[in-house]
């Protein structure tokens, strides 16, 4: 069974009592009263990064990764827990240097504040995330709205082929090699979209696990189905030159996840509003698609054509 499937079998119902765990169907826990805002992410050596060769950046890939849950929710992250398991191989002095480092840039970054966390010895590398924020409301899943615009923040894609570059003796050109390994290991988060959100969006979530994957689990209580363009999809002019020098198609490096963008929708109302936030913000925020009634099946179009959704599956964690 996939993660969604185990959660909602064995640990759905005994957090029924409990209001602000969102039946475990969101990113984050809110407890309204306390205005209390909390993520929880773990990261494997092997699945989520290839090997620890370069800790001052897996480093910064987890905590861009945890936090990218509170702002996708238009919540400003402000604490984080982290907790650690190695040995004294990877986790020798040097290596523990360059993550302090690492951490201490990050914090500086995005305002953050070590707060806690744990270590413990193990063969293989991981940390867990607690991220911790305080809002009077979240944007929550399913709450999109029939005829919605679907948007997304950002490029989407180049995370993909990064993490193809690093698994994968591939021939390119150096400094795009370089450009898209760095957006693997830095995704550059939309950081200050939290502030601006809860002025258009209905519905969000950040982009983890892949576009059309996160689209599901966006609305995946509602009797509503989406419609995405793949041509309206951004990319950056690297990933678009990239396509066309090793004539690559677009479609291929899109779904796959690992993008940490904002998937929102909103009313079609908004769209003025939504353009002028964007210039203000000097923030990239594209339409890709539209919500429908729910009797419609969700569709992949290019141009006219719809595409079969089954061969663009994103990343699923199996047990």
């Amino acid at each position: 069974m996939n993660e969604f499937e185990l959660i909602k079998k064995y640990f759905q119902k005994i957090t029924n009592n409990n209001t602000s765990s969102k039946k475990l169907n969101d990113d984050v826990f809110f407890d309204k009263k306390n205005k209390l805002v909390v993520s929880v992410d773990t990261y494997n050596e092997g699945i989520h990064f290839t090997n620890f060769k370069h800790p001052n950046l897996i480093i910064k890939k987890v905590i861009r990764s945890s936090i990218s849950d509170l702002i996708s929710k238009g919540v400003k992250p402000k604490y984080y827990f982290i907790s650690a398991s190695g040995n004294k191989n990877q986790f020798s002095k040097k290596n523990l240097k360059i993550i302090s480092k690492s951490l201490n840039q990050e914090q500086k970054k995005y305002n953050l504040k070590l707060s806690g966390g744990d270590t413990t010895n193990s063969k293989k590398v991981s940390f867990s995330i607690t991220t911790v924020g305080y809002a009077n409301k979240i944007i929550e899943r399913n709450k999109a709205k029939l005829n919605d615009d679907i948007y997304v923040t950002g490029n989407i894609g180049d995370s993909f082929l990064g993490l193809k570059l690093i698994k994968n003796n591939i021939k390119i050109h150096s400094k795009l090699k370089k450009y898209f390994i760095n957006q693997f290991y830095c995704p550059n988060l939309p950081y200050k979209f939290y502030k601006k959100i809860h002025k258009f969006a209905n519905t969000s979530m950040d982009i983890s696990d892949g576009l059309l994957s996160d689209m599901n689990k966006l609305i995946n209580r509602q009797k509503l189905s989406f419609e995405i363009n793949i041509d309206k999809i951004p990319i950056s002019k690297e990933l678009r030159f990239y396509l066309k020098k090793y004539n690559k198609k677009k479609s291929q490096y899109i779904f796959n996840g690992d993008d940490y963008q904002t998937l929102f929708t909103s009313s079609v109302k908004k769209r003025s509003l939504i353009k002028s936030i964007a210039k203000q913000m000097n923030q990239k925020i594209t339409l890709i698609g539209k919500i429908n009634m729910g009797y419609k099946k969700n569709s992949i179009k290019q141009g006219n054509k719809s595409l079969n959704l089954s061969n663009f599956k994103g990343y699923s964690h199996k047990f």
